[in-house]
């Protein structure tokens, strides 16, 4: 549950801010405002706007959900309409905090990268905030990103480019290592639904053992791999010569670049 019932205007309400929008109703957010060209909830506490000037409150918290391209017509009406009252917290890929301060003087700011587990509450959310923001303000923005999955603090922005390349981008990984895993498993002659089941579901279970347990990662996989087994003759192939070590730090270290350039 939120803590706390802040005014909430969402403006966007696409996969990510519908993702959202759908956690804070489970969560019992009671006050949301959505500006939304053609959309329409069935919910008493979504009221729709189709425009930004059809807005009359000042709330608690702006949440920017468009496309990156659409701020820099909409930044400048927001700073005429809200000035620096509200707390923005935006979730556009590659805008920085100095992108919004240009825009939006000394409003606090808090930038923030979210993924789409948060589709099902299991999200999570790396934020950072310009020196506006109040500590009441970064709990503000913890409990509105919360209610979709954890969320972890930076101070340094500059970190925002890896965390775009590991926890923004990482969900494409996982999926693609399911498909070829599924994809194999169909190889070896298992029928397709069962392949699947056993793949999604082993992951899953991976993923929460390594969450819950105290051991490290590395003696979690050592426990899974018996000398001479069949774990460790897959292993093999996938150590040589730490080639899979190499690919990752590749793939992350191209998503780092290609999130530079697109701020």
């Amino acid at each position: 549950m939120m803590e706390s019932n802040p005014r909430i205007l969402l403006i966007g309400a696409g996969k990510m801010g519908g993702a959202l929008l759908a956690a804070w109703l489970k969560a019992g957010a009671g006050s949301i405002t959505v500006v939304e060209p053609n959309a329409s909830f069935a919910d008493s506490r979504v009221t729709v706007k189709r425009k930004l000037g059809e807005v009359s409150d000042i709330p608690d918290v702006v949440l920017l959900a468009v496309k990156p391209q659409s701020l820099d017509m909409l930044l400048p009406e927001l700073a005429t309409k809200f000035s620096d009252k509200p707390l923005y917290l935006s979730i556009a890929a590659g805008k920085t905090l100095s992108y919004f301060e240009k825009h939006l003087g000394d409003a606090a700011i808090v930038r923030a990268m979210p993924n789409t587990p948060a589709l099902i509450g299991k999200g999570i959310s790396a934020v950072v905030a310009n020196k506006n923001a109040s500590d009441a303000q970064r709990q503000l923005a913890t409990q509105v990103l919360k209610a979709a999955g954890d969320v972890v603090w930076l101070e340094d922005e500059s970190l925002m480019d890896a965390v775009t390349a590991v926890s923004g981008s990482g969900p494409a990984y996982a999926f693609l290592f399911m498909e070829s895993l599924i994809e194999a498993a169909i190889a070896q002659g298992l029928p397709e639904d069962i392949a699947k089941k056993l793949v999604v579901e082993t992951v899953h279970g991976a993923a929460e053992l390594a969450r819950k347990s105290g051991e490290s990662l590395e003696q979690l996989r050592k426990n899974v791999t018996s000398p001479g087994g069949t774990t460790e003759a897959a292993l093999a192939v996938f150590m040589k010569n730490d080639a899979l070590k190499k690919l990752i730090a590749e793939a992350v270290r191209c998503a780092v670049k290609r999130s530079k350039e697109l701020a």
